[in-house]
């Protein structure tokens, strides 16, 4: 009895909340697993697609760069994970710095186009005067093939990573406005910006307080399948000779080189394609199930 009257409820107490928690949040994980797993799928390829091209100089076995002539179209093996290409050079290691390239014009070109889209599509939207302007502009770029567009850009100055970065912008950047547009539209008429209209506020500061923040959901589900496209054009550029240095490793290159030699080494080509797909796979997964999570319509139903 002694025992059992000197016992420290509160610290007994304070054991045990840890453990609740840890339970708590396992059952968030598997309900929010079970209701968006689009989301969590694409968000993980992702991440591991991106610590893979971070680690590539950690991760890569050989140096991406080096020829070995005497090696040339060496099926897999445990010297040579994914064989070699028709120069000799390790294709696994080729692969692993290809992620970089992809991913960082992936990054770059939809910062810059959400970024630079966004502007004139709240302008084009708010204000009346630059309206019919702006969205000729943009009419007249989106009459364009954004591929065709691209190797015009590229075509007119040296091949370079920033260029295709530029090519890749343009074409992307109609949307985003066409998008923002009718959303700005929308919200133009809204009873919150009259109100800020009628107390006198600045048209900047309506445009960066009132209807900025209420068009993220949608940019973001935008950014996606503007890193997606992105990707698909680098590797297009690219393989056509007009997209970055050849002394740059990447997929759309590797493909290129390894397409005369591809009755006796399908995995010169199988494997810079798989990383490729994989990566627009897991970039439309991410932006499918971020539509799903953001869209208020479709996360009541789910």
């Amino acid at each position: 009895m002694t025992l059992l009257n000197t016992v420290d409820l509160p610290s007994f107490a304070a054991a045990a909340e840890p453990a609740s928690a840890a339970r708590s949040r396992y059952w968030h994980g598997r309900r929010f697993l079970r209701k968006f797993p689009t989301l969590v799928l694409g968000a993980c390829l992702l991440t591991l697609l991106l610590q893979a091209a971070l680690g590539a100089p950690w991760l890569a076995t050989h140096d991406p760069a080096v020829m070995a002539p005497a090696l040339r179209l060496q099926a897999p093996s445990a010297l040579h994970f994914f064989g070699t290409d028709a120069l000799g050079r390790d294709i696994y290691s080729r692969a692993l710095f290809g992620a970089r390239v992809s991913l960082l014009v992936a990054a770059s070109v939809t910062a810059v186009a959400l970024l630079l889209g966004s502007f004139l599509g709240m302008v084009a939207g708010f204000v009346r005067a630059l309206d019919v302007p702006v969205m000729h502009v943009m009419d007249g770029l989106m009459a364009i093939p954004g591929v065709l567009l691209a190797i015009a850009v590229t075509s007119l100055t040296r091949p370079g990573l920033s260029i295709v970065i530029i090519a890749i912008v343009v074409p992307e950047v109609p949307r985003v406005v066409r998008l923002v547009r009718s959303l700005t539209l929308q919200l133009r008429e809204q009873v919150f910006v009259e109100a800020a209209r009628a107390v006198g506020t600045s048209t900047l500061r309506i445009l960066s307080r009132h209807i900025s923040p209420n068009t993220l959901a949608p940019l973001t589900v935008q950014g996606t399948a503007i890193a997606a496209s992105a990707v698909l054009v680098e590797a297009a550029l690219s393989f056509l000779g007009v997209g970055v240095p050849a002394d740059l490793p990447s997929w759309g290159i590797m493909i290129a080189e390894a397409r005369g030699s591809i009755s006796v080494a399908l995995f010169a080509v199988a494997w810079p394609g798989a990383f490729l797909a994989l990566t627009v796979l897991a970039m439309n997964l991410l932006g499918d199930g971020l539509r799903d999570r953001l869209d208020p319509r479709l996360a009541r139903s789910l």
